[in-house]
């Protein structure tokens, strides 16, 4: 039986940073062309964005200029045999995103916030992808009173709404998260996401993107999230990685805290046909202690583990589960996944 060809990206966050967030940087940081071209040597074929990423300088340009540099981006990776997978209006780390863009209770800011996702439409449309993730970082409360949660959603639905309307060929992928940076996140799960979409002008046009540490900071498990958006047809994008537990988003290896755990998110990911449809993105950091030439370590170690991982699934006796889940004999089928995956 042939199989479709996984294809992988990766966003320049993941290699280009010298620093973690809890200490000043420990190695220089890496040219966004050595980025791609380590991209590329890593046998990569997307690269994930944030708009400004593509257009350093797009707050203080004309909309004819924004998609002249962005153009010239799309260029830059055509050269190298790659292309933009997605592009993110990066609203949290700017003064008037303190309080949340979308849902900040100053009206100029949620201005600034859906003036600027219009703009990363923009970057998108001139990049050559349709896709846009909505990663709602800030869109929460560290105290509950601060904010209604009935106005935000009708202010999360408004933004969505927006960049709709920016263009017709537009497609947004929320990309959940339950806390950090903020303590309470107003769309923390799958299930909200989705919920929220149906409430857009255009629900065939908003779907959703999957982080594993996402979900397990939610204390769920990732590949029930990802099954869950697959039924729906909604699985627009993953960024598959690791996490030890319900601490900081520590974007770890994946596979590197639990292998079973990798092992489920790929198996529902195979038997869906996920590799013609979309992406596997990985969001995952080099630890801190990293030599700067081996600062790329992490990205083709959870490559590897994904596509051993994908030969596991492809290689996992099925018909022997069949019998041991029509027999009720659970402890046989967890004996028969655990053997599998030691070899």
């Amino acid at each position: 039986m042939a199989h479709a060809e996984y294809r992988f990206s990766v966003g320049p966050w993941n290699l280009g940073r010298g620093a973690d967030p809890f200490g000043p940087p420990v190695r220089p940081a890496v040219p966004f062309a050595d980025v791609l071209r380590t991209a590329v040597d890593l046998g990569f074929h997307a690269i994930q964005f944030h708009d400004d990423d593509a257009v350093p300088d797009l707050e203080t340009m004309t909309p004819a200029q924004i998609t002249k540099a962005a153009e010239s981006m799309r260029k830059m990776l055509a050269d190298m045999g790659l292309v933009a997978e997605f592009v993110a209006a990066r609203l949290w780390e700017h003064p008037h995103g303190v309080d949340g863009g979308y849902t900040s209770n100053d009206p100029a800011a949620r201005k600034w916030a859906i003036d600027r996702s219009k703009r990363a439409v923009d970057v998108a449309m001139a990049l050559g992808t349709e896709l846009m993730v909505m990663w709602p970082a800030r869109e929460g409360t560290g105290v509950r009173e601060s904010k209604d949660p009935v106005e935000a959603s009708r202010q999360l639905i408004a933004a969505i709404d927006a960049m709709l309307s920016a263009s017709p060929k537009v497609r947004i992928a929320i990309e959940p998260k339950p806390n950090e940076p903020v303590d309470t996140a107003f769309l923390p799960t799958i299930g909200h996401a989705l919920a929220l979409g149906t409430r857009c002008a255009d629900p065939a046009r908003v779907g959703v993107l999957i982080e594993s540490a996402h979900a397990i900071l939610a204390g769920l498990d990732p590949s029930d999230e990802m099954g869950f958006a697959l039924a729906a047809g909604k699985l627009w994008g993953v960024h598959l990685n690791d996490q030890n537990g319900l601490k900081y988003d520590q974007d770890k290896v994946f596979g590197a805290a639990n292998l079973r755990g990798a092992f489920d998110q790929v198996r529902v990911l195979e038997r869906a046909g996920y590799a013609s449809t979309g992406y596997v993105g990985f969001d995952v950091k080099a630890q801190r202690t990293q030599p700067a030439e081996k600062a790329a370590a992490h990205l083709a170690t959870s490559k590897a583990v994904f596509l051993k991982l994908v030969e596991k699934v492809r290689t996992f006796p099925e018909s022997v589960a069949a019998q041991c889940i029509a027999a009720r004999d659970y402890e046989a089928l967890e004996r028969l996944v655990l053997e599998h995956l030691l070899g």
